[in-house]
Parts: structure tokens; sequence; C-alpha cells
């Protein structure tokens, strides 16, 4: 992984708290699994006490509207270069309770028409900027 990686996750946030943690949460654990680079690492502090790391890059958390973040995800998908990973939470995905009835139903959907409460991106620097220059961070 180069230098020139960034990250960054776009959330909803008009939905309540409860749900933004868990979008955060689900779109961060599809990043981590997509780009292992991003957390694959152990550290040891002075007493022998090893731990997983949670990242090895910042993770700004940047906030858009739901059509905004529709809009940028195929912005994303159209541009997407080599190595860089792209991971939605479709809202649909919150009336489901078993991965394999969102595994089953997400050929029938049309990523276009959907809700998306929020969103993943991992690339080049200049591609992530590109796309999320203009949102502010979620607070």
């Amino acid at each position: 992984m180069t230098d020139d990686f960034r990250i960054a996750i776009i959330i909803n946030p008009e939905m309540p708290a409860g749900r933004i943690a868990n979008t955060v949460d689900a779109v961060g654990i599809g990043l981590g699994a997509s780009t292992p680079d991003l957390a694959a690492d152990r550290l040891t502090d002075g007493q022998g006490r090893s731990i997983e790391i949670s990242s090895n890059r910042p993770v700004p958390v940047l906030q858009a509207d739901s059509q905004a973040i529709g809009r940028l995800l195929l912005k994303a998908l159209e541009t997407k270069p080599e190595g860089s990973a792209i991971v939605p939470f479709p809202a649909f995905a919150r009336t489901l309770h078993a991965y394999a009835d969102y595994r089953e139903t997400f050929p029938e959907r049309d990523l276009s028409a959907e809700e998306i409460d929020g969103l993943g991106i991992t690339g080049p620097a200049k591609w992530v900027k590109s796309l999320t220059g203009a949102l502010k961070l979620l607070r």
C-alpha cells in the first residue's frame, strides 16, 4: 500500500445515532475485509501485551444526504481505480436479518434507485479527494 492511499466513510446524518453507528461499523468491516492492509498489523507494548491495530490511516467520517451518497456511489463505481474498494450500505439491508437474504435479493436491486445510508471508499488519495473533497465532517 502506498502513502497516497486514503479512506473515507460517508454517512447520512439524518439517521438516528444508533443507525449511524451501525452503518459506520458495517462499512468499516467491509473496507477492512476488502483491503486488509488497512489494519493487518499487530503492536506490542513495553510489557509484552500485543494488540491488533484498528487502522493505520485516518478514517474521516463525512456527511451527505442519501441522494448525494447515491450519486457519489455511482460516480465512484464509474471511476474506480485498480486496487480501490467501494462499500455501500443500502437502506433496504436493514429490512433483511440474514445475510443469505441480502445476497439473494441484491441481484434484483438497482443501486441507482436505492436509498444509500452510507458509503466507504478506499483508494488513491487523488481519487478519494475528488469524490469527497466538498463534504463536511460528521459532527
